[in-house]
């Protein structure tokens, strides 16, 4: 029998780069990989086309989706997870700026439902006491998933403004960013953001969880041995990499079990932002999956 072809999408990590580069095949399954270098421009592709047979999305989109209805299940493979603790700047050339000072002004960020986003308002929230209503948000891009309407505190950046910009000069306080920004005026927000995350994940017993693997509920249902080994595959490329053990240094923990702290914490805090209308069980997110 030859092997199903399984359109997909997956970054370049270190927990994919054997699987990517063919070190590890399968003589059943073969991952058709799209020519995509930046794999969160195709989420709209996965949510709103199911483009993707394997695809990897975020956590907060897949919730999103899922609260709509949307035919994916979830496989329990973390590709990537950080504390977003850094990702919150300002401009220190405009004198300081802390979380307490942040009702009122105006933040910008790439997208009102991004994960970075959704995690750094959490814990601005839950423990700097900041009323996330309290503050302006200024987007630049819609939603992932389809019929998400930003809340009446956001409002959408012109075509040609640009988030760094307005930040230099002073038309937005702070930003969320997606990496580090190499520029002496740009400080974290946050004066030690490690501490806050040391911090953050003893009291949660969580990391963040960002992007992990989502497949076609279909495809479950019509070959599961189609999905059993394409996460058998995932889980050997990680092996290949070389990683942390499972326990607490693992930023990219496989299996249910080892996931399921960090995606109550993602739920609770979704939910919490009225990103979804209630908070799922952790089960649902793996309804009809082949896997254990």
């Amino acid at each position: 029998m030859s092997a199903i072809k399984l359109k997909t999408l997956l970054g370049d990590y270190p927990v994919t780069t054997a699987l990517k580069r063919g070190d590890v095949a399968s003589s059943s399954v073969t991952l058709d990989f799209a020519d995509v270098k930046v794999p969160n421009t195709a989420f709209k592709r996965v949510v709103r086309d199911l483009e993707f047979d394997v695809a990897e999305l975020a956590i907060v989109t897949f919730l999103m989706a899922k609260a709509q209805g949307v035919p994916l299940t979830l496989l329990p493979a973390v590709l990537m997870a950080r504390f977003q603790h850094p990702f919150l700047v300002y401009n220190a050339e405009r004198g300081p700026l802390s979380p307490g000072d942040l009702a009122g002004r105006r933040i910008g960020i790439r997208s009102y439902t991004v994960t970075t986003a959704v995690w750094i308002r959490g814990f601005l929230a839950n423990e700097y006491g900041l009323d996330l209503g309290s503050v302006r948000w200024m987007t630049f891009e819609e939603a992932h998933v389809a019929g998400f309407a930003d809340p009446p505190n956001a409002r959408r950046a012109r075509a040609d403004q640009d988030l760094l910009s307005m930040l230099l000069e002073g038309e937005i306080d702070a930003a969320i960013v997606g990496s580090a920004i190499e520029d002496s005026r740009i400080k974290t927000l946050l004066p030690d953001p490690a501490a806050a995350a040391r911090q953050w994940q003893e009291k949660y017993g969580a990391i963040q969880v960002n992007h992990l693997v989502a497949v076609k509920t279909a495809l479950c249902e019509a070959n599961p041995q189609a999905v059993r080994e394409t996460y058998r595959l995932l889980e050997e490329s990680k092996r290949v990499a070389g990683l942390p053990e499972p326990g607490p240094g693992d930023m990219n923990p496989y299996g249910i079990e080892q996931n399921r702290r960090n995606l109550e914490v993602a739920i609770d805090v979704t939910f919490q932002q009225g990103l979804i209308p209630r908070r799922f069980a952790v089960e649902e997110l793996f309804e009809g999956l082949p896997v254990e």
